[in-house]
C-alpha cells in the first residue's frame, strides 16, 4: 500500500481529477488547499497550491503517479511535486479495525 501526495497548481485540479476518475479501483482522493513558501529562493510570500492525498494498492500506484504527472504538467515553474510513501498500517476510527500494510 502506498500514499501518494501531490502538490499541484490549483487550476490543474479538474484535469487531474478527470484522469484519476478513469482509474478503475481508485478508492478516494482527499483534496486540500495549502500554502507554499519558497524559502530556498528567499521569496517568503505564500503561494496557494492544491494538495492531493491518495491511498492506493501497490498495483495502482504507478497508474496514479503517471496520471497526476501527465495531467498536472504545464511545463512552467511551480507545476508541483509528487511524493510516494509506503504505508505501514491503517486504523479505521469508527471500528478500530487495524491492518498492516494498508487498507
Amino acid at each position: 500500500m502506498k500514499e501518494i501526495k501531490a502538490i499541484i497548481q490549483p487550476f490543474m485540479l479538474h484535469h487531474v481529477l478527470g484522469a484519476l476518475r478513469e482509474i478503475e479501483g481508485l478508492p478516494a482522493v482527499t483534496v486540500s488547499e495549502v500554502q507554499g513558501i519558497d524559502v530556498e529562493r528567499g521569496v517568503l510570500d505564500p503561494v496557494t497550491k492544491t494538495k492531493l492525498e491518495i491511498m492506493v494498492s501497490d498495483e495502482l500506484a504507478g497508474q496514479v503517479l503517471t496520471a497526476i504527472q501527465t495531467h498536472a504538467h504545464t511545463g512552467k515553474s511551480g507545476d508541483g511535486r509528487i511524493f510516494v510513501i509506503p504505508i505501514e498500517a491503517t486504523v479505521k476510527i469508527r471500528t478500530g479495525q487495524r491492518s498492516e500494510g494498508g487498507l
